[in-house]
């Protein structure tokens, strides 16, 4: 099944289709000639077309199809799908459910576990747990079970997965349509400027750093996406927000974030472990250190979702709790901000 919202999960993670360890003894070899050795049924042409599509990396950088491979190397091959041979697995898994009928089940989901299976991360995902909980799963474009939407490893909160093929059908037209409701938390390095906003500017891929998303606000790249923000509390040099999606896209809400200067505070991947804002004094970094080790992921909570139910008509809308690593690194803040002022 084909929907408008099922496309946005094209634009996902990459997935590890092949790994080569070169041998200590390697000659130097273009790597296109090279993976000729080791991919069964693989066409010179297509590795090649792999690599200007940059999928073909080494030692963890995108190269081109004429880099010399050498000894040791580690050769990749990655795709935005997962590969063929793949196959879910269901594991008894606990897991959060805060609602369930014969259509739908909303979860909460915890910081640190995986949505679905993908490169590196092949087990212990949600997908495998509802697989153990739920018999029969209908599929989406992407063959994941269930899956209406989606939320990062690291961030924790509310999901809604469909039963059946009506249920799915009907959500993701209310996703698409940009009716669902779906309000996150975050805390942000500085202090916000304005109490309100919307930030808009197309997300897609890093052309530098495939493993990050980048804002191409001319509209050139990318898919639309559009974040409302407001300030819940200002913290000192971090900020507690409110951020409404209407559009759902991958990273939507740190890169948006980082576009505006607020970088999602611990957000490895862009930046947000490290100090951004704040004094140079050697207390103040043994400060953010500590709530770094309280808060180790970004600082993001998907609180409230809604959503009209597919069969029933009826509007239904949940709202779970801040997870106490984020309400211990907040209330740490909170101290500071009131003893620095």
């Amino acid at each position: 099944m084909q929907t408008p919202e099922n496309q946005e999960l094209n634009d996902d993670e990459l997935f590890e289709h092949h790994r080569v360890i070169a041998s200590k003894g390697q000659e130097p070899l273009r790597v296109d000639k090279f993976l000729m050795n080791f991919i069964e049924y693989a066409t010179r042409n297509k590795i090649q077309q792999s690599a200007k599509s940059g999928h073909i990396w080494v030692n963890g950088t995108i190269v081109k199809q004429n880099y010399k491979v050498k000894p040791n190397d580690e050769v990749k091959v990655l795709f935005e799908h997962p590969p063929h041979e793949f196959l879910l697995v269901p594991e008894d898994i606990p897991i959060d459910v805060v609602y369930e009928d014969d259509v739908l089940l909303v979860v909460n989901k915890p910081a640190g576990m995986v949505v679905h299976p993908g490169h590196g991360n092949y087990t212990g995902t949600l997908i495998n747990a509802l697989l153990h909980h739920v018999k029969d799963l209908p599929t989406n474009s992407n063959e994941r079970p269930g899956l209406v939407h989606r939320i990062d490893k690291d961030t924790s909160g509310l999901l809604v997965v469909a039963k059946t093929e009506a249920a799915m059908t009907h959500l993701a037209k209310q996703f698409f349509d940009k009716t669902s409701e779906r309000e996150y938390v975050a805390l942000v390095w500085g202090n916000v400027k304005d109490e309100e906003g919307t930030i808009e500017g197309n997300i897609a891929r890093n052309p530098k750093n495939r493993l990050q998303m980048h804002v191409f606000p001319d509209g050139d790249e990318g898919k639309e996406a559009v974040t409302h923000y407001s300030v819940i509390e200002r913290l000192g040099y971090v900020t507690l927000v409110s951020c409404k999606l209407e559009t759902g896209r991958t990273h939507q809400i740190r890169v948006h974030m980082k576009y505006i200067g607020h970088t999602l505070f611990n957000d490895e991947r862009y930046g947000g472990d490290k100090i951004l804002k704040g004094t140079t004094f050697t207390k103040y970094k043994q400060f953010v250190d500590n709530a770094f080790k309280i808060l180790p992921r970004q600082a993001l909570h998907a609180k409230t979702l809604g959503f009209v139910h597919p069969v029933t008509g009826e509007t239904m809308r949940f709202d779970s709790e801040i997870p106490q690593d984020m309400v211990e690194c907040i209330e740490k803040w909170r101290h500071y901000s009131h003893h620095s002022s």
